[in-house]
């Protein structure tokens, strides 16, 4: 699956902010600890705040920070605030009246209602835990490896 860029940058930055809601960071912050563009994300930044997923603060202790409820806010919902996401009936492509083209349709449409249902099921909270998870038993195994 293909997100676009806007996208990503969504998902990381609420997840970021997502780590520690009572923390505020800039949009230059986060831009720099995933290596993109602080003025897209800033836009970026701006779509999630009219989507009630981020505040900004402004002023020289300012930034963003997470409001809204990790253990019900889905991955999701963070992608739709970019793009639709099989939501609407796409205009037919060349060929997808024929046989090939219906059969076609009917496995990418498919692909997009697993994909769909998958984001759909994954909240902030649980990726945030499965990351925190998967730290803890790298750090044991290399533990493990240097005793």
């Amino acid at each position: 699956m293909k997100l676009q860029k806007a996208t990503l940058f969504g998902l990381y930055s609420v997840l970021e902010l997502t780590r520690d809601p009572s923390r505020q960071l800039s949009a230059t912050d986060i831009a720099e600890r995933y290596g993109i563009s602080a003025n897209h994300l800033a836009k970026v930044l701006r779509d999630l705040g009219r989507a009630g997923l981020v505040e900004a603060a402004r002023g020289a202790s300012g930034g963003y920070r997470f409001v809204g409820n990790a253990r019900r806010i889905t991955l999701l919902d963070v992608v739709r605030v970019f793009e639709d996401f099989g939501d609407d009936v796409a205009a037919r492509e060349p060929g997808a009246d024929t046989d090939i083209g219906g059969a076609l349709d009917l496995v990418l449409s498919e692909i997009d209602d697993i994909a769909r249902a998958t984001l759909g099921s994954v909240t902030l909270s649980t990726l945030l835990k499965t990351m925190q998870w998967r730290d803890e038993r790298s750090q044991r195994l290399k533990a493990k490896e240097t005793a």
